[in-house]
């Protein structure tokens, strides 16, 4: 009987994107070296060993830098547009390749085929986006209170860009980062989760291939691996500006403070507790997908999962019985099996968590609605499949007020008002995505408005899942207040200088200052 790597077509995907039983995990473009210990990835669908990479060492990371900075010298003076044409190319390349990677970031990870589809078309879709930009990376005039001057603003490459990413998004947020760095004459060195480190590897081939092709110097795209101790690398490095990173809050303390004790810039996007309030005009034919896609698309294991339904008390009954009677519809299995919804945690320690956040909840009053657990069996050999929970609870419990990145679901009642709603829906300390399912034209502002959600992202009527790249991505408070992808995120990876011309034959200062000589 085929294994599911071979009914998949797993081997040939691996091919197509130059991923090898044993693999150097560093690499400075067409350049690949690694002399440290080799790092494991076992999938989460059925526990077999994909492939191995060598982890980064000091010396390693020495020389991904020196080629780092000396490729930034040369990339930065490319023009914008011409840079916005490699970039161009990659996303065509991601076009051809989207299958078979789209196939590894599900295999590796865990998540749906039709998810790491998905994936690879955010990859392309910050391409397009980001070729636009290329030519439109201005700045502005500004007038001066002075006689024949003039003021600008305009904006230079910032230099290096670090980055590290999670397993959950293996490679479309790293994409997110290199698109824009690239178009704004960045060059970028990526850390990639250990937990998924074979996608960084068949990225940095394509990527590497297009620079090689255009006969641009090394160094422009470098991806290094390894677990903390070489992410602490990069965040203790003062030639990195700037460092961008995904992951828990608990991480971006570490890395935020790391940082801004060298003054560098950090970039954070990190956890979200995120709510979606159910008011009783609210339309159930988009209520149910909305809320349950949220809550168990990715098992859980999205920064912007529901993790509460915060639902009117008139309307909670039928509200309540209508998801838990969706939950009752969902298939659990191989995620490369496009029948099935959801696919397995990432690792045991994941199950873990997931497990004891379940008991935690039910210590503290919770009254489970659907029953968790871990599935056993044929095609859950790999330990890491779980079944969706859903609990009801209040959103003053101590695991309510936490992010666990797995399929627990908590259900809660509100009375009166929808600004009763929101105290409850922004009475966390995480502030990435939110929604309201509302008819109600004034509900729906209330919650757009100033004294509405706290959120980063604040949906009507669709779910706090699944964001387009035209749109800024990321969050307030604990969810570490950086922006990423659309809109004109695309300046922090830029810095702004401000230029005073005086075309004059005299010398007025400002504030109508007299200093005469």
């Amino acid at each position: 009987m085929p294994t599911i790597a071979q009914q998949f077509g797993m081997e040939e995907a691996l091919a197509q994107l130059g991923v090898k039983a044993i693999n150097d995990g560093t690499s400075t473009g067409n350049e690949w070296f690694s002399n440290g210990e080799l790092i494991e990835s076992y999938s989460p669908v059925d526990g077999q060993l994909i492939g191995k990479v060598r982890a980064t060492t000091a010396a390693d990371y020495e020389r991904v830098m020196e080629s780092a900075t000396k490729a930034f010298k040369t990339f930065r003076t490319m023009p914008a547009p011409q840079r916005g044409e490699i970039v161009r190319q990659f996303g065509n390349k991601l076009r051809e390749l989207k299958e078979p990677l789209g196939k590894l970031v599900s295999y590796e990870m865990g998540k749906s085929l039709q998810e790491g589809y998905g994936e690879v078309q955010e990859m392309i879709d910050i391409c397009d986006f980001a070729v636009g930009l290329s030519r439109q990376l201005n700045g502005q005039t500004i007038p001066s209170e002075r006689p024949k001057h003039v003021m600008r603003e305009q904006w230079h490459s910032i230099g290096v860009v670090g980055i590290i990413s999670a397993f959950n998004f293996p490679v479309a947020v790293w994409s997110w980062n290199t698109a824009l760095a690239w178009i704004c004459g960045d060059v970028c060195v990526w850390k990639a989760s250990e937990k998924a480190p074979l996608c960084s590897i068949a990225c940095q081939n394509i990527i590497a291939g297009i620079l090689k092709d255009n006969n641009l110097p090394e160094g422009i795209s470098c991806i290094i691996n390894g677990d903390y101790k070489v992410g602490e690398m990069m965040t203790t490095d003062v030639r990195i500006p700037l460092i961008s990173a995904t992951g828990s809050t608990r991480m971006g303390r570490i890395v935020g403070t790391t940082v801004a004790q060298r003054f560098g810039k950090s970039l954070l996007e990190l956890g979200g507790n995120n709510a979606i309030i159910i008011t009783p005009t609210a339309d159930l034919k988009v209520v149910v997908p909305g809320a349950v896609f949220g809550a168990v698309g990715t098992a859980g294991q999205r920064c912007t999962s529901t993790r509460r339904l915060i639902i009117h008390e008139s309307v909670y009954d039928k509200v309540r019985d209508a998801i838990v009677g969706a939950y009752k519809q969902l298939t659990i299995g191989n995620p490369l099996d496009q029948k099935n919804h959801i696919g397995p945690l990432i690792d045991k320690d994941a199950v873990n968590t997931y497990l004891a956040a379940i008991e935690k909840a039910k210590a503290e009053g919770g009254k489970v609605l659907v029953d968790g657990g871990v599935l056993s069996g044929e095609g859950y050999e790999s330990g890491c499949y779980v079944k969706p929970a859903i609990i009801e609870a209040e959103n003053h419990f101590e695991i309510v007020q936490h992010e666990t990145f797995a399929p627990v679901l908590y259900l809660m009642k509100y009375s009166g008002d929808v600004e009763n709603a929101i105290d409850l829906q922004n009475g966390v300390a995480q502030g990435l995505s939110s929604a309201i399912m509302t008819n109600d034209l004034k509900e729906a502002e209330k919650f757009l408005s100033f004294s509405g959600s706290d959120c980063g992202i604040a949906n009507v009527n669709i779910g706090t899942s699944g964001a387009e790249i035209g749109g800024a991505f990321g969050g307030e408070k604990e969810t570490g207040g950086g922006r990423e992808s659309g809109s004109d995120a695309w300046k922090i990876y830029m810095r702004r200088q401000t230029n005073t011309v005086n075309y004059s034959d005299e010398l007025p200062l400002a504030q109508g200052i007299k200093f005469d000589l």
